[in-house]
């Protein structure tokens, strides 16, 4: 019986040891063909995760740009010997030059003289172009601090200026500018700075913040 077993053993060593072999062949391309598929997995994840993490960068310059954008403009607002008085926005490194072509240009009884047209501009900037025979001309002072922008101001002449033009002095809006000239037509020409206090609505300390920015020659 035993010495069949082993004539039968040896009949079939070959297949055995070929079956042996092939499922051990087998065994070795699975366990490394596991890695690989482990580093496809890690090396989507990672190509997921990069596109993620750089969109937001992209995000923040889009954010940068829009801001870059706006502050690359200027607001600024153009009175007097104009064609078109108005507010405008300009770009933010624009002349008094660009700013005049907004506003039609100057009209035929501006003081052309006094114009620096190459005088850069700022965001907020009130510019005034004064007409013939008025003093001092202005071209732009910053609205935002037009204490200090008095002394380079065109004085405003109390017996000639229009409503728009009386509404660029600081501390006199449209109701002022109207009961100034209401004053006027009906009183007469303004004898002296110091008649404004005849006005509605302007006493003494009115008067001392607009002293310097008004005459009547």
């Amino acid at each position: 019986m035993l010495e069949e077993m082993i004539k039968k053993l040896k009949n079939y060593r070959l297949p055995l040891l070929f079956a042996g072999l092939f499922f051990l062949g087998l065994y070795l391309f699975w366990s490394q063909s596991q890695p690989s598929q482990t580093s496809n997995l890690q090396e989507l994840l990672e190509e997921r995760t990069s596109k993620s993490s750089s969109s937001l960068p992209q995000e923040s310059k889009k954010e940068a740009s829009q801001t870059s954008s706006e502050s690359a403009t200027i607001t600024v607002d153009v009175k007097g010997a104009v064609k078109r008085p108005g507010v405008y926005q300009l770009a933010s490194q624009s002349r008094l030059h660009d700013a005049l072509e907004k506003a039609g240009g100057l009209t035929d009884d501006a003081d052309s003289r006094s114009v620096n047209l190459a005088q850069k501009l700022k965001d907020e900037d009130l510019i005034y172009v004064a007409r013939q025979g008025e003093e001092g001309a202005t071209l732009a002072s910053n609205s935002a601090n037009p204490a200090s922008s008095a002394q380079g101001q065109a004085k405003v002449n109390l017996n000639t200026a229009s409503q728009e033009e009386l509404q660029t002095i600081s501390g006199i809006g449209q109701k002022k500018a109207q009961d100034i000239i209401a004053y006027r037509e009906s009183k007469g020409k303004f004898d002296s700075v110091e008649e404004l206090k005849e006005v509605s609505g302007i006493g003494d300390k009115t008067l001392e913040k607009l002293r310097d920015y008004v005459t009547v020659d």
